[in-house]
């Protein structure tokens, strides 16, 4: 399965498209018609600037479409993502366009060339030479729109976390502003923004920590707030995403002080709405900020909807205790 490896040219504007391929046509064919040339010669002439040209062009192209990924082969994760950052469909219009805009250029040039085959003086022949050029640059001129869309695309990805869905991973999820990113930052050793407020993780965050000799990739996932996937925002999408594509080890963090803004209550809902999407992964239930409140200090009914995420599982969820603030 294809990642997002290798990084991608950025993709000129339609303007800078021309100037690069009508420029290139200019410097690389011969731009002098000489007084005692036959009309064979001169034929030969413009059909070589026109023929040069189509090259040009489609040598462009071909090198945009070959460098942007094919979603339906990257790993299911990095199509999942790509999709919820960007439309699907709008990647694959963008695309196609390019490659129609392609495929008429030739024809254009096809056509052309066939007329100057035929073109019976020197004024004719340079006339058919024009407007085969001018014909293309207008084709060329319609893709502005993809081409922009594109040149986002491309940014955009440059800025995607080199995640590696077949590394060892741990994925770390739950409400905003429960210590997702100070506890990455403590084991990752990164620097990861930290802030009183929720969605300061705005995408996803990977950081790397050896653990028992071996190299484990750390995943923060933006918040995640509980209601139905079709009210989910961009930054939540993200999370689900990860959860639903990636083979990785889930700590889904807790806090018990309700520092977050967010009841003991609604953590447990949660974890129990998005409990499906980790099914068969390994799931500890991270219980953060132990300094300012434990799970003993609970009253009894509230600690027992917390044990019961514990005792559901058949074994499968562990219980950790922590505090990223005194490295507990």
């Amino acid at each position: 399965m294809a990642t997002l490896k290798t990084p991608i040219a950025p993709v000129p504007t339609a303007s800078d498209f021309l100037d690069i391929v009508l420029s290139k046509t200019q410097r690389k064919t011969p731009t002098v018609v000489h007084p005692g040339w036959k009309i064979t010669r001169i034929r030969s002439f413009y059909m070589r600037k026109v023929m040069f040209t189509k090259d040009a062009f489609a040598e462009k192209l071909d090198a945009i479409l070959k460098e942007f990924p094919i979603m339906d082969n990257l790993h299911p994760f990095v199509s999942s993502l790509l999709n919820v950052l960007y439309d699907k469909n709008h990647y694959k219009l963008a695309l196609g366009q390019l490659n129609t805009a392609k495929h008429l250029i030739e024809q254009v040039s096809k056509d052309y060339i066939r007329l100057v085959k035929f073109g019976d003086s020197l004024y004719r022949c340079k006339q058919l030479k024009r407007a085969a050029l001018g014909r293309m640059a207008t084709i060329m001129k319609r893709q502005k729109d993809p081409l922009a869309y594109l040149e986002q695309v491309r940014q955009h990805m440059s800025r995607l976390p080199p995640i590696d869905p077949s590394t060892r991973t741990l994925l770390i999820c739950g409400y905003p502003n429960v210590g997702k990113s100070s506890f990455i930052n403590k084991v990752t050793r990164s620097d990861v923004d930290v802030k009183p407020y929720a969605f300061t993780t705005k995408s996803l965050f990977a950081g790397h920590m050896d653990y028992k000799y071996l190299r484990w990739q750390v995943i923060d996932t933006p918040g995640i707030l509980d209601h139905p996937l079709e009210e989910m925002n961009t930054i939540e999408m993200q999370s689900i995403t990860a959860l639903a594509h990636l083979r990785a080890a889930v700590l889904y963090f807790m806090d018990l002080s309700e520092q977050c803004g967010y009841t003991v209550e609604a953590q447990v809902q949660l974890f129990n709405s998005i409990k499906p999407l980790f099914a068969n992964k390994p799931c500890i239930l991270a219980i953060n900020k132990v300094d300012a409140k434990r799970l003993s200090d609970l009253e009894p009914e509230r600690a027992a909807l917390v044990q019961s995420i514990i005792d559901e599982s058949d074994g499968k969820v562990k219980l950790a205790e922590l505090s990223t603030y005194t490295d507990e």
